[in-house]
């Protein structure tokens, strides 16, 4: 794709959980379509500082940002932040934490369940409240996109792995459908990217490295998705091109 055309042109983008796999992914390629990126981030400072430094060494502008986005007050840190390099026109909602295990729901701990839905739920929550207050057209804002990204977990409820986490998953979706007819009126598009079987280090985090190649006969492309290609889906939601489209998930799923 080579280098941002005009770097920064598109105002700020921030994508959470931007210091690897999809988030990371993403980043690179919001900096690529002209977005000044801020790569938010919870623990990984390392990962982090890795993809700041591969947008930059393209051409592109980018700062890191430590926000755990389960707490309103990091989230408007992480906004008061953003809007230091630039006005934010683009949210990527992609923060998400299995728990790190693959287990049947009976077996997850309660302080496990309560995490996933901490930062896959809350956390997307408060985001979508706070870039609606910082973007909002009727508040002096310039409008613009959110890209929550959800599963196709959430098609067969992930049992006897991640029930927890699908469950969680199928919150974005709903919050999605009607945050978009909320935003809307606020000059602000919202839709969702639900990616399918895709090749990050979310499964060996749970301990399954191979989880993605162990599905592979059950996807009709017969192979895993590639961070990158759900990037793509995102900023294509983000783009002029998707001007006429809010309120949509869209699967990126190999025909799963």
């Amino acid at each position: 794709m080579g280098g941002p055309k005009t770097v920064g042109s598109r105002g700020v983008a921030i994508v959470t959980g931007a210091s690897r796999g999809i988030g990371a992914a993403t980043a690179v390629l919001a900096a690529q379509a002209g977005y000044t990126v801020v790569v938010n981030y919870s623990t990984d400072d390392d990962g982090a500082a890795q993809v700041v430094q591969r947008i930059t060494a393209d051409g592109g502008t980018a700062r890191a940002v430590k926000a755990d986005v389960s707490n309103p007050d990091d989230v408007r840190m992480l906004f008061d932040a953003a809007e230091a390099f630039g006005e934010v026109r683009a949210v990527v909602n992609n923060a998400a934490v299995t728990g790190d295990l693959i287990a049947p729901l009976v077996d997850v701990p309660p302080e496990t369940i309560k995490r996933v839905l901490d930062v896959n739920v809350a956390g997307v929550l408060f985001m979508c409240q706070e870039a609606q207050r910082r973007m909002s057209t009727t508040t002096g804002g310039s409008g613009g996109g959110i890209v929550n990204i959800s599963s196709t977990a959430v098609k067969a409820g992930s049992p006897g792995t991640w029930v927890h986490y699908a469950a969680s998953k199928g919150a974005v979706d709903v919050l999605t459908v009607g945050f978009a007819t909320e935003a809307a009126a606020h000059g602000i598009r919202v839709n969702a990217v639900s990616p399918g079987s895709t090749n990050t280090g979310l499964h060996a985090a749970a301990g399954m490295p191979d989880r993605v190649a162990r599905l592979n006969h059950l996807i009709p492309l017969g192979r895993g998705g590639e961070p990158e290609e759900v990037g793509a889906a995102v900023l294509w939601l983000l783009s002029a091109e998707a001007s006429y489209v809010t309120g949509a998930i869209l699967p990126v799923a190999g025909g799963r």
